[in-house]
């Protein structure tokens, strides 16, 4: 990102309308966001070409998290973050059906929903049990798919499916399924954490479609979707960077507002001790986003990205968790501190749990620790 659009975190400064987004309420459902995006070219803009098959931008991908986390809720950020980021690039992969979403996902005109966690599987995903029957007259998908973004307002359904048995990574397809198929059942999570981003539970009852409703060739889906993950895993850092920014402005502004004897509680050096702790985590993470992005946004380097969603889930949930506490029992009001923390669990969760990007950051030590060498 350029040194002018770098997030200036000790400095409380008004935050500028993202373009497009002047009308919308904050309350506003991912749905909605996505339309407006759409409509004023921000969906393009965050890919290099203004295309996904080109590659995502870093520098655009984070001014749009931070635009977006500045404005709207967790929820509905996190519905934009799935597409932007692992959705809508996948859809590059072939067939026609898919090049028509794509389209009309750039245009901000369709929703596709990401439908690779399974019921039972979670991060395991070579577990999971939905299953697409290939034949010479069509496919037939069965399965259900739990806790998935933007489930309930999707146009499409970007379906993980296993086309044999067993845990081989070329057992595995993608399949676009139309969110109001024949076979298909939505219902809503049950949770409130989450508002505006859609969340839902997928029935799959022997939904069937078109061969031509496979995306991409046939056993490459676990290979695909391990490489753009990479991609949502560095948006999620970028938005981890603003929602903690976020987050320290509006502590700093609680603590120098709120009187303690002569003076303020920004006043007490072990208050300031403890939000410059977090000052110095939030920045570390900035500085690792900058070494790193273009690797993962132009190679999809893995390793880099699970470094990335490492140090993203460590700093949120440390920040957050100062940041609650620091704001004593404001924090716990409608839509606050608290509340924020408990939603910015999703960052040690989403997208791969904080153990599994350990792992992979483990079994590739050796490159890593060659990069530390002077």
């Amino acid at each position: 990102m350029p040194d002018g659009a770098r997030l200036r975190l000790a400095v409380r400064e008004p935050t500028p309308q993202p373009s497009g987004l002047g009308d919308l309420p904050p309350d506003a459902d991912g749905r909605r966001i996505w339309a407006a995006l759409g409509a004023a070219g921000r969906l393009a803009g965050v890919y290099r070409e203004g295309h996904p098959s080109a590659g995502a931008d870093p520098g655009a991908l984070g001014r749009l998290m931070a635009d977006l986390d500045a404005r709207f809720g967790i929820g509905s950020t996190l519905s934009v973050c799935v597409q932007i980021a692992t959705a809508v690039p996948l859809l590059t992969l072939g067939g026609q059906p898919a090049a028509d979403a794509l389209r009309e996902a750039l245009a901000g005109t369709a929703v596709v929903a990401l439908a690779a966690t399974d019921e039972g599987s979670g991060t395991d995903l070579a577990g999971l049990g939905t299953e697409v029957a290939v034949d010479d007259n069509g496919i037939t998908v069965t399965g259900n798919k739990r806790w998935i973004t933007g489930a309930l307002y999707a146009d499409h359904l970007l379906v993980l499916a296993r086309h044999r048995e067993g845990r081989h990574f070329t057992n595995f397809t993608w399949v676009l399924v139309p969110a109001h198929a024949p076979g298909v059942t939505v219902e809503a999570a049950d949770t409130a954490l989450f508002d505006g981003s859609g969340t839902g539970h997928i029935r799959l009852d022997r939904v069937r479609l078109p061969r031509d409703r496979i995306v991409g060739r046939v056993g490459r889906g676990m290979t695909s979707f391990a490489s753009h993950i990479a991609v949502e895993r560095l948006t999620g850092t970028l938005w981890a960077v603003a929602l903690c920014a976020r987050m320290l402005r509006r502590t700093k502004s609680r603590l120098e507002e709120r009187r303690f004897g002569d003076g303020t509680l920004w006043q007490l050096e072990s208050i300031q001790q403890r939000f410059a702790a977090c000052l110095v985590s939030t920045h570390q993470l900035r500085a690792l986003v900058d070494q790193l992005a273009d690797r993962v946004a132009r190679d999809h380097d893995t390793a880099a990205a699970a470094l990335l969603k490492a140090a993203a889930a460590t700093t949120v949930d440390r920040v957050l968790a100062e940041c609650a506490q620091l704001q004593g029992a404001e924090g716990f009001s409608a839509a606050g501190a608290q509340w924020t923390r408990a939603q910015a669990a999703l960052w040690g969760i989403g997208g791969g749990t904080k153990e599994v990007v350990l792992s992979t950051v483990a079994g590739a030590s050796d490159s890593l620790l060659t990069e530390l060498s002077p």
